[in-house]
């Protein structure tokens, strides 16, 4: 036998780790959209923030949708639905997402996906299905509301956070949020100005 014979498979090149680059391509996402703003935030500059070819990111992600329908879950991660009662729990969500939504480069990226999703119907259902479903079953197994009745919740929280963005560049401050949640709430736990029951 050749002294010269491989002991095992050759080394792997130097390059970034499969396992860490979601998270490089998911910071980059961010940075590029805090800095550029959404619509500049090209795959392509997102790409060369990284330090990754182009077609690096579209092997995984066919579309900039999506990539950032994934850069999102992973910004907001599970939702932190505890509390003693309904009240708490709702109250608490409210104040999470609006927490995110400040994040740099958050708020920005998801008015954006938002916007492209009114024209696109593969990445509207996308949205549903990666970004909004797994916080509306969270939130119907913590309150014990109906579909239709979180999905209402979700309209009226998100929409009225991603509108105060839209309108003026910056998150709701924490004094608004308060307001937010003392509106909402008597809607959805029986307190004053709740909705009559249907049926």
């Amino acid at each position: 036998m050749s002294s010269s014979t491989s002991a095992g498979p050759p080394a792997r090149p130097p390059g970034r780790p499969r396992a860490g680059l979601n998270a490089v391509l998911f910071a980059a996402t961010l940075n590029t959209v805090d800095e550029l703003g959404y619509a500049r935030a090209t795959v392509e500059r997102i790409a060369a923030a990284a330090g990754v070819a182009k077609s690096t990111v579209y092997r995984r992600w066919p579309s900039k949708g999506e990539l950032i329908v994934d850069c999102l879950l992973d910004a907001f991660g599970p939702a932190p639905l505890e509390g003693a009662d309904r009240a708490e729990i709702m109250a608490s969500a409210i104040r999470w997402v609006a927490g995110k939504i400040g994040e740099p480069g958050v708020g920005d990226a998801f008015a954006g996906v938002f916007s492209d999703a009114i024209s696109d119907p593969a990445l509207r259902r996308i949205l549903a299905e990666r970004l909004q479903d797994p916080y509306r079953l969270a939130l119907q197994e913590a309150l014990g509301e109906p579909e239709e009745r979180v999905l209402f919740f979700i309209d009226v929280v998100v929409g009225a956070l991603l509108h105060r963005m839209g309108m003026t560049g910056g998150p709701m401050v924490d004094a608004d949020v308060t307001a937010l949640v003392g509106m909402v709430l008597p809607h959805f736990t029986g307190g004053p100005g709740a909705a009559p029951e249907t049926g």
